[in-house]
């Protein structure tokens, strides 16, 4: 706070009321030193200072004034950050518009795209297949009772077959899902694969069954698909000396034989 003020005038008076006009403060409220009362060519000076009983009504006043001052710095700040705050929610609500805008457009393509799979053919679809391997194959279909099959003949095809059949599984799962506009089941085969394997599969179900009668002792078999597993279950249903059960967890599920127990 600014107590005293020294100022210069034509003369005293004006002096005077220029320190009043520096001080902010009525003639009541100040003591007055003339310095120089001025002449012809001589301007008078005079300092104007705050006197002790009012002193504390100005600082009063000037803390009010700090107050106020600081009150509006933080009321500006405010002002900013509801500007800036104010300024995300409509990035967001314009940015959430256009995610919605790119999820309906998405949505409408993918529609699009299951409505135009869903006309896709199994021939098609295994066409397509062959000929993103780069592969040459003859492709026909075969309707037993519910089942059609569709057969896939040529060379070099072991690689859609895979090791155990299981690129050929996922293809058939892959096939069956997308060419839903079929009514019965449809599965795939590559160069007899799956009557090969089934007739593998029924032999080592004869042979481990033998084991376990002559041992007593259960035998376990390799991880196997749902479909090589029902074919061993098949197998050895009608065999009285032995019984099968399924463990695991897919994709590691695995068939046990053992030794079944007589009651006389």
């Amino acid at each position: 706070m600014t107590r005293s003020a020294e100022a210069t005038g034509k003369n005293i008076e004006q002096a005077i009321e220029n320190a009043l006009f520096e001080l902010k403060a009525p003639r009541e409220d100040v003591d007055i030193k003339i310095l120089s009362e001025g002449g012809l060519f001589k301007k008078a000076k005079v300092i104007v200072s705050i006197s002790e009983d009012a002193i504390e009504k100005y600082e009063k006043r000037e803390k009010l004034r700090e107050e106020e001052k600081e009150q509006k710095s933080i009321q500006e700040k405010i002002s900013d950050k509801e500007e800036v705050f104010s300024k995300d929610i409509k990035k967001e609500e314009e940015k959430e518009i256009k995610e919605k805008e790119t999820f309906k457009e998405e949505k409408e393509e993918i529609k699009n795209s299951e409505e135009k799979i869903e006309r896709i053919s199994c021939i098609e679809f295994v066409k397509g297949l062959v000929d993103a391997f780069g592969k040459t194959a003859q492709i026909s279909e075969l309707e037993e009772d519910e089942v059609k099959k569709i057969l896939l003949e040529g060379e070099e095809l072991g690689d859609l077959i895979g090791y155990r059949g299981e690129a050929l599984f996922a293809l058939s799962y892959l096939m069956s899902s997308i060419c839903k506009k079929e009514n019965k089941k449809v599965v795939l085969d590559i160069c007899g694969y799956r009557n090969k394997r089934e007739e593998a599969l029924k032999k080592l179900a004869y042979r481990m069954a033998s084991k376990v009668i002559k041992s007593g002792r259960f035998a376990k078999l390799e991880p196997m698909d749902a479909s090589e597993r029902r074919i061993i279950h098949l197998a050895l249903q009608d065999n009285d000396k032995v019984t099968t059960m399924s463990k695991g967890i897919e994709p590691k599920r695995y068939l046990i034989i053992f030794p079944r127990e007589y009651k006389d």
